[in-house]
């Protein structure tokens, strides 16, 4: 589904005035139109099939390296992310990190990054995306579990309120054998080490 972009222009333009501003002032005549096409990147998302982007998979029994079939995880680290929190329209940016152990599909590994984008493009909050981003892949592949953590600074926290500027929030989804705490702790040591060391 298509952002109105003139509704959005228009909706701007009111809260301008209704801040006490000047919608026809030079600094801010075209600021409606710009916001509106922001938020038309911003929430390109809304109403995109996630799992689109995880339609082709690979047999790794049948596919192109059948002698190198994977025995552990499939880790992804640091996917950059941004979204948009859906309780006050504040930007919130972080990275993403998923692993999920194989069945007999993969998928490529440019795949997981368009799942974040599709599903962070949309008014979220973080723990609902991390959640859709799980969901997701283990509906898509044969995964065997699947991991992911998110970590985000929010600028409701780091702007508004509290106004703490170094708080990131973090937060786990696990599915299948990563349901299981003694199952995803390798995991969760491979991303501490990335952490870490700055990755």
């Amino acid at each position: 589904m298509a952002v109105d972009r003139n509704r959005v222009a228009a909706a701007v333009r009111e809260i301008l005035a209704a801040v006490g501003e000047d919608p026809d002032r030079p600094g801010l005549k075209a600021t409606p139109r710009r916001v509106a096409d922001a938020y038309a990147e911003f929430f390109a998302g809304v109403g995109e099939d996630a799992s689109a982007p995880l339609a082709h998979t690979i047999s790794v029994s049948r596919g192109p390296a059948p002698d190198t079939l994977p025995s552990g995880a499939v880790l992804l680290r640091d996917i950059r992310f941004r979204s948009v929190c859906e309780h006050h329209l504040l930007p919130f940016a972080g990275r993403a990190h998923i692993a999920y152990l194989p069945g007999e599909q993969v998928v490529g590994l440019g795949a997981l990054p368009k799942v974040v984008d599709v599903l962070a493009a949309r008014p979220q909050v973080q723990e609902r995306l991390g959640e859709q981003i799980a969901d997701t892949i283990a509906a898509s592949l044969d995964a065997r579990g699947v991991l992911v953590v998110l970590s985000a600074h929010h600028e409701c926290v780091t702007m508004r309120g509290g106004r703490q500027p170094d708080a990131a929030t973090v937060t786990i989804a696990a599915r299948g054998e990563f349901a299981e705490p003694a199952a995803r702790a390798e995991i969760i040591m491979l991303l501490t080490a990335s952490a870490e060391s700055g990755g």
